[in-house]
């Protein structure tokens, strides 16, 4: 009875750390993103010849360095703030399928960011 239970939990460790692998690289994939979003928002909030199409392809560019799928659509930029203190406010939706043995879930995401400007 004890080498069963033994076994038991010995697999389902195996198991939790599985799901972990699983589960953990699009959790850090999307944490790196939401820095980078900060960065693009600050960015073009100080720089106001950057226009909104450019934000676009640059948070687009930084989701593929993520591996992340992220297409255009599902990227919102606005400006807010007044001439003199300009602000972008960024921000991305997208989703990322997990396969288990047995069960596949969608993690979705939606990091965003605002530039409150200087």
């Amino acid at each position: 009875m004890g080498t069963v239970k033994l076994i038991g939990g010995f697999l389902l460790i195996v198991g939790l750390i599985y799901c972990g692998f699983q589960v953990f690289p699009p959790e850090m994939a999307n944490y790196a993103f939401s820095d980078d979003l900060r960065n693009i928002a600050m960015v073009g909030g100080s720089n106001p010849r950057q226009t909104d199409q450019d934000l676009v392809d640059a948070i687009v560019k930084k989701a593929r360095e993520h591996d992340i799928a992220l297409a255009p659509e599902q990227v919102s930029v606005q400006r807010i703030g007044t001439p003199g203190a300009p602000a972008v406010y960024v921000a991305a939706d997208y989703s990322v399928p997990v396969s288990l043995p047995g069960y596949t879930f969608t993690l979705h995401f939606t990091p965003s960011s605002g530039n409150k400007g200087f």
